[in-house]
């Protein structure tokens, strides 16, 4: 936080640098977002159709007659749109990733349900290829989430993209929301200003102005004209917490609270009503037995599949190992696995025979090497591995055995990380929740701050992914992952 002093402060005070907001302004943001997500969601579905058209032409070879779904298409194009709209996907602003790829998937699935119904009853007014409108569907599940999110990205960089948010908070919970918005602009929550009554934190968060103490608020809000608020104040006492909800939220069309959930903060936590009592409900989805067994499902088929095409890359990359230096092809080391069990990882080998002996020495005579070590239990500029190990590490690809853990039954595709039996020691009671489950060839913390995260944030990112576990989250995670690994980015 960028802390003024008096002077800057009182002139900050006086006229804030924040404009008021136009209304017309805003429904203009919604409806230029809603457009162009629209446009881009009728291109792609239409490019589904008739790609699925012409896979099922070259796989089971024969034309197809187009004429046959000139009625078809239009009744999908036009259908589409009004599931989304009722799933709250036109402009999704402040929605979930998580969030808009599941309520995409039941769109897709109900409309493309809907029209093999009406194909049913209207028999010989619609004539299709089954295998066509399948291979449709599977691509519009695939390929409308990826356009969704390429279109995000690129109008996240607009000015008009997103609306303004109000923050009530600019302590440590108010300081994290305020950058993880500006980071993550394709959400579309811009944060305008922010309130707090300690004078110690008015100044600036990331660009955004903190300009006075909570009474300010009725003024800015009648001034500024912002609809949505965000009271990120978890730590205030909950007597407290309650007046400054009932207070200032009058003044918000909309109003999101930050909670303190004994340190269990998440997106997934869902609300109860208890008899006229609010409950809120933190699950383990990962312990039932169905969730076990989807995601076995899951595992097994995709990673026998995966497996099959990396099978000639691995050829490859093992005689690359045997020519480039002395030592087996495989790397093995044992781990933990699910309720505190013993197995032995598989990777290529992307070290040397003495890597230990060499990072023992190292530690020894280079403080600042042992201090990154114990951060983050690996070095950026790891002198023990080979040429071709860095290679590997870059994209991962050193991990590509493991498959052989997971159709063993010893890890899953996405899961925590697989730690190292003497690891557990330095977990802090994060242990008893991350061995409940199976380790992952990739998990969350994977894909957020990759190897930038220290020990203790990857336990707590496993933690989190443990509690608040879906096929979807998995589906992203992977979506993820495959980006990358293929970027190269923040890996070693």
């Amino acid at each position: 936080m960028e802390v003024l002093d008096l002077k800057e402060l009182t002139k900050l005070l006086a006229a804030p640098k924040v404009e008021p907001i136009n209304r017309r302004n805003i429904f203009f943001r919604r409806l230029s977002a809603g457009i162009i997500l629209f446009l881009v969601d009728t291109t792609v579905l239409s490019l589904t159709m008739f790609l699925s058209l012409f896979l099922r032409d070259i796989i089971w070879a024969g034309e197809v007659d187009l004429r046959y779904y000139v009625n078809i298409v239009p009744v999908i194009i036009f259908l589409f749109p009004i599931a989304f709209y009722f799933r709250g996907l036109y402009p999704a602003f402040g929605v979930d990733v998580i969030d808009e790829l599941k309520n995409l998937t039941y769109s897709i699935t109900i409309v493309y349900a809907i029209v093999a119904a009406m194909s049913f009853l209207l028999k010989g007014s619609w004539e299709y290829s089954r295998i066509a409108f399948l291979l449709s569907w599977l691509l519009s599940l695939a390929l409308v989430p990826i356009g969704r999110s390429a279109t995000r990205k690129i109008c996240s960089s607009k000015s008009w993209w997103g609306i303004p948010v109000f923050v009530i908070g600019a302590g440590e919970a108010g300081e994290k929301v305020i950058k993880s918005l500006m980071k993550h602009k394709q959400i579309g929550l811009r944060p305008l200003v922010a309130v707090d009554d300690d004078i110690n934190r008015w100044g600036y968060i990331e660009g955004i102005p903190v300009v006075g103490g909570l009474e300010t608020i009725p003024e800015l809000a009648h001034r500024l004209k912002v609809d949505h608020s965000i009271i990120a104040m978890p730590k205030v006492p909950r007597i407290r917490q309650k007046e400054i909800i009932e207070k200032y939220s009058k003044y918000f069309a909309q109003t999101t609270v930050i909670p303190d959930l004994f340190g269990l903060t998440s997106l997934w936590v869902s609300t109860r009503d208890l008899g006229g009592i609010l409950g809120l409900e933190v699950q383990q989805r990962l312990i039932r037995k169905s969730s076990r067994i989807k995601k076995r499902i899951f595992d097994l088929v995709l990673s026998i599949t995966l497996g099959l095409f990396a099978f000639p890359i691995c050829l490859f990359i093992s005689a690359m190992i045997w020519l480039d230096s002395k030592g087996k092809v495989f790397f093995r080391q044992e781990r933990m696995g699910l309720g505190d069990s013993r197995f032995d990882i598989v990777k290529f080998r992307t070290m040397h025979i003495d890597a230990e002996d060499r990072l023992t020495h190292l530690l020894k005579n280079d403080n600042d090497l042992k201090c990154e070590y114990e951060v983050y239990h690996k070095l950026r500029n790891d002198p023990r591995m080979t040429r071709v190990g860095k290679f590997l590490r870059k994209f991962s690809l050193d991990e590509l055995p493991q498959f052989i853990n997971v159709i063993k039954g010893e890890m899953s595709l996405i899961g925590p990380r697989a730690y190292m039996p003497w690891e557990k020691y330095k977990m802090n009671g994060h242990e008893e929740m991350i061995l409940n489950v199976k380790p992952g060839i990739s998990g969350l913390w994977q894909v957020t701050d990759r190897n930038a995260s220290s020990f203790e944030e990857r336990n707590i990112i496993d933690v989190y992914y443990i509690r608040n576990w879906s096929m979807f989250l998995d589906l992203y995670i992977l979506a993820r992952t495959i980006a990358v690994v293929f970027s190269g980015k923040g890996a070693y």
